[in-house]
């Protein structure tokens, strides 16, 4: 097994940073690493907000809820940006461009590509030695985030990614065994069995972990999920912004 391989898989997501910032050339490396991902078309349809701010980090976590969206060694927010592209249209040209840019393929298409460049930085950022955290839940105040950022239209905030010095080394976290993910040729409808035996791992896993101990199985933590309405404003902001709208 090789280093690469090692790294992703040792991944676990970290919450607790040493009171030290990620070194300028650290921070050029994970950038360059994340924009030589994989992107559609060329489009490289995202951009990586970089937050130094500590007023701005300071709001950033109180709409997330999480103190180390303040308490890290970097900050950034990675947006789907469809923005760039329309900075040479002539205003007939943007009309024309309306229809794309608002439609639902562009936005998978730029949400993917940020998704892709994030992961290309997570990687490159643990091979370093450094942890890092996605925090999705800048999406509990989509707008606010985007007027905090002061993003044109056609650019959303989509998650964020603290980064840092490991403070802690929590346990990894199982994930589901490759019978409930990798289906060769025809959906299998029918993995009830695997859920099971995985409810059982998470289940020993909750009860085991050096911190946080609780009684709790991945199908119930998803049936509270999917049955408790959440962020059911981002919709309408994303249209707002420009995106998804056709």
């Amino acid at each position: 097994m090789n280093q690469t391989i090692e790294t992703l898989l040792n991944h676990r997501s970290i919450r607790k940073f040493k009171e030290e910032p990620i070194t300028e050339t650290q921070l050029d490396t994970i950038i360059s690493a994340a924009q030589q991902a994989s992107t559609s078309s060329y489009m490289m349809a995202y951009t990586i907000m970089g937050v130094t701010d500590e007023a701005k980090k300071a709001k950033l976590a109180e709409i997330t809820g999480q103190g180390y969206v303040k308490n890290n060694g970097h900050l950034m927010i990675f947006c789907a940006d469809l923005y760039r592209h329309t900075l040479h249209a002539t205003p007939e040209q943007y009309e024309q461009m309306l229809s794309n840019l608002e439609n639902s393929e562009h936005f998978l298409v730029s949400a993917i590509d940020a998704a892709l460049a994030a992961q290309n930085a997570a990687i490159a950022a643990e091979s370093m030695g450094l942890g890092i955290c996605y925090i999705g839940s800048i999406r509990n105040q989509l707008d606010k985030v985007d007027e905090i950022l002061g993003l044109p239209k056609h650019v959303i905030p989509l998650f964020g990614m603290v980064l840092g010095v490991p403070d802690h080394q929590p346990d990894k976290k199982p994930r589901l065994p490759k019978q409930a993910v990798y289906f060769e040729n025809e959906y299998n409808r029918e993995h009830h069995a695997e859920l099971q035996a995985f409810d059982q791992t998470i289940a020993e896993y909750y009860q085991s972990r050096q911190t946080n101990t609780r009684n709790d199985s991945w199908t119930d933590q998803m049936l509270r999920r999917f049955t408790n309405p959440m962020r059911m404003d981002v919709t309408g902001i994303v249209k707002k912004k420009g995106f998804n709208k056709q």
